[in-house]
């Protein structure tokens, strides 16, 4: 994966963890509709542990390139 791939997939997981945080808090304090709570808590639980995957792999992986 080039620096590039891993840059943008750093921004996406950093974009995921901020939207599975409103999607918690709307879940939790915003609603209150049984179905549609578990349904926005499934997404963000779905998400957030997407982009701590995304994260793991991106810091041991390492650095990619440099000067030869």
């Amino acid at each position: 994966m080039s620096s590039l791939d891993k840059m943008w997939l750093s921004f996406y997981a950093m974009g995921f963890m901020a939207i599975s945080m409103g999607l918690i808090y709307l879940s939790r304090h915003k609603l209150s509709n049984r179905l549609l709570k578990f349904l926005f808590a499934l997404i963000a639980y779905s998400l957030f542990i997407f982009s701590t995957i995304a994260m793991v792999y991106l810091v041991f992986s390492g650095p990619t390139g440099g000067a030869r």
